[in-house]
Parts: structure tokens; sequence; C-alpha cells
């Protein structure tokens, strides 16, 4: 019997080796419920080991907004199925078929125990730590110092980024909008804005893994929902006058400035996204919340970070991948809402909905705008800033209608999908 078991285990390692089986450690080492395995493709994976000693994979970026999966909890949907809950907006994926609630689709790898041995099929190559990416760099001239005594927009809007409560933040926002669009400010000016924007000491900044869904029924769940949209539409605000402080002083490969209806578009998205915030607000504080009640996280603004040196990678990222994400979500979101009644609710996201996709359009053009005055290919520059600057590949479903009504269509982002998942495109 020794014998036969030796040969069985023996075949199966070829059968293992003859495929793309990836051995990834010994069962004994994963204790803990979720392992992440970085990826040289970008499209990094986490283990699940579930307390009945079964193990699941699945990639380990939530297809919403990139959360990292790897930091979410494992929760009984009620039906004996177990799933993967993101620690940033709550998304359930199931660990058998990677499906949503919500409607979006995680990619799920098929994992075997061999001889105490753990294998997951994926033809990429998986390590514990980080595989290193060389990132190619813009040169961009960087803003001079703020003069706090000048009425300049970048001025104004260092201001904003510098201010912490969020109620001031968009007080001001529309101030500088209603000021700029009227001439009262005329000028542009220079300025430096800080690496971070400044929020509340009380408010609760946790690791995004660290905010746990509350259990406290269907209330809680839409407020623990709009309180999470509220914290996206802050930093929002901030992502739009970061892009106008920090490239005041771009110039185009020709040496000339981009026109001012660069910066009339981007007023228009802080003006949007204020507006996006208050109401948000507004509808917590009705259902008996308030802003700041639960915990937020900060990893939106790790987006800007990355690319803070380039503006083209700044646009593509936040504006074409982020925002564009959001028009994908757009119908499941409304319609947890719809189904519980909460036409208020609806409303809002209703007008948040329509304003996004002013937002994706004016990133498109202004992208577009920047690749034909410097004669590069926009496509083929937006694919490769993408696969440099955004981890892994972009998911299904796609709004292929918002998209295409913001001027996405889908040669901009159907090359980026993974091969396996082209079919859910459609």
């Amino acid at each position: 019997m020794d014998h036969f078991e030796k040969d069985l285990v023996d075949a199966l390692k070829d059968i293992v080796k003859a495929g793309n089986w990836q051995y990834v450690g010994d069962k004994s080492k994963f204790k803990s419920p979720c392992t992440k395995f970085y990826s040289d493709d970008g499209e990094h994976i986490v283990l699940v080991h579930t307390e009945d000693d079964k193990f699941w994979a699945m990639d380990s970026s939530c297809p919403h907004e990139g959360g990292p999966l790897e930091q979410g909890d494992i929760e009984d949907l009620g039906n004996g199925k177990l799933a993967l809950i993101c620690p940033w907006h709550y998304f359930d994926f199931s660990l058998e078929t990677g499906s949503s609630s919500s409607g979006l689709q995680n990619q799920v790898y098929d994992v075997r125990v061999l001889d105490g041995k753990v294998y997951i099929n994926t033809q990429s190559t998986l390590s514990l730590c980080p595989i290193p990416v060389t990132k190619i760099t813009r040169k961009d001239s960087l803003p001079m110092e703020l003069n706090s005594s000048e009425n300049t927009l970048c001025a104004w809007a260092t201001k904003i980024l510098h201010t912490p409560d969020p109620q001031e933040k968009v007080s001001l926002t529309k101030m500088v909008q209603e000021n700029w669009n009227s001439g009262k400010i005329t000028e542009t000016g220079e300025a430096s804005p800080p690496a971070h924007p400044y929020r509340k000491d009380n408010l609760t900044v946790v690791e995004p893994g660290k905010i746990k869904r509350g259990k406290g029924g269907t209330l809680a769940s839409r407020i623990a929902l709009l309180h999470s949209l509220a914290n996206i539409e802050q930093w929002a605000i901030d992502l739009s006058w970061d892009v106008i402080a920090r490239f005041s002083t771009f110039r185009l490969s020709t040496g000339e400035p981009l026109p001012r209806q660069f910066l009339d578009d981007f007023v228009k998205v802080a003006g949007d996204e204020a507006k996006h915030y208050q109401l948000l607000e507004q509808r917590i504080m009705e259902l008996g919340s308030f802003f700041g009640a639960l915990p937020v996280h900060n990893g939106l603004w790790q987006s800007a970070t990355d690319t803070s040196h380039d503006i083209l990678a700044r646009l593509a990222i936040v504006h074409m991948v982020h925002e564009a994400r959001g028009l994908d979500v757009h119908p499941q979101t409304l319609s947890r809402f719809a189904s519980q009644g909460d036409t208020s609710s609806v409303k809002v996201l209703e007008v948040i909905y329509a304003d996004e996709i002013t937002h994706v359009a004016a990133g498109l053009r202004w992208f577009t705008y920047i690749c034909s005055h410097e004669g590069r290919d926009s496509l083929k520059t937006f694919h490769e800033l993408v696969k440099l600057h955004f981890k892994g590949f972009l998911k299904p479903p796609f709004n292929t209608e918002g998209r295409k009504t913001a001027g996405m269509t889908e040669e901009w982002y159907v090359p980026l999908v993974k091969p396996s998942n082209l079919q859910k495109t459609s």
C-alpha cells in the first residue's frame, strides 16, 4: 500500500510539472486565513485557508477599485457558501466562483494539496515577496513655494489641500469655483501642493484592511456604503485641486502651456466632487449618522502619489481607470438602494453618476489633447501607462453605455483585460 501511495504521489507530481501548477509552500505554513502572493504580471493572488481546512485562490485586488482582498474577512453568506469581503467597500466575492452579489466578477484559481504541499494553477510566477518593477519617470517642472497672500488659482488650490475640515473644504471649493468663473481670480500662479492632503484629527483613519463591515442590518449597511462613498468624494475634491496645483507649470513638448480650458474643466470637477460630498453627508445625517462616525481609509490617495511626476499617468489612472470603474459599478450600487426602497439615496447616486461621466470625459479629452500635440499614439500611450502604474488587469463587467457616453469606447479598455476574462466583457 505504501508503494502504491508513493507511485500515486509521483504520478500526480508529473502532472503538476506538465501543467501550470505552481508549488507555493507546505500546507503547515498557511495558518493565517489569507496569504498574498505577488505575481510577475502584476495580477497578485490571495490564497485563502478556511476553517474546514480547504484552500481557495483568487486575484487579491478587488475589481471595484483595487481594494486589498488579502486584508478582508471571510464570511458565510447564509447559503453555506463562503465569500471574501473587500475591506474598502464591502463587496463580497464567492471563494468558489469569484462572483459577487454586486454583479462584479473576480478571477479564481484552482488549488490542490498533494502530499502536504499546496499548488495553485496559474501561468504567472508567484512569490511571497514583492517583485521589483522598474518605473519610467518624466521630469516636469516643479511648482514654486506658495505665497499665502496670492489670490491665484494655485494658491487657493493648495490652501484647500491644506484644509482638514471637509465642510470647510467644500465651502472653499465652491467659493474658488465661483470666483474663477466670474473673473475675480484671474491668475493661475504657482504653488507646491502637500504630499498628502490634511484631515481632521478626530477622523479615524486606518489601514484599508482594518475597516470592518457592520452587521447591524440593512440601515447600517446603507450608512456604511454611503459613508465610504463620502470618503471617496472628499479624496476626489483633493485630487482635482492637486492636478491643478501640481501641473500648473506643465508644458507640452512644443513648449506651450495647456490652455485655460484645462483649468476650467478641473475647477468644475472639483466643484462637482464638493457637491457630491455635501449630498452624501446630508443623506448620512438624514439616516441618523454623520461623516466620521465610521473609520475611513486613505488608500485612494496612493494613485495620486504614484502619478505625481506625470500628468498623462495621472489622467490615465485617476480619471480613465478609477473614475471609469465608478461608472461600471453604478448599476449594481443603485440597485442595492432601490431594492430597499431608499429613493432619496437613489436620487443622490443618479446625480453623482451623471457628473462622473463628464469627469471621465474630461480626463480622456486632455489625455488625447496632450498626446496629439506631442505626436504620441493616444491608445498605445494609455495602454502602456496603465500597465506601468495600475496593478493587474482591468476587470469586467464594464458599463459600456456609460463609458461610451464619456467617449471611452472599447478599444481603450478591452486590450487591458486578462485574456481569460474577455468573454465576460460582452
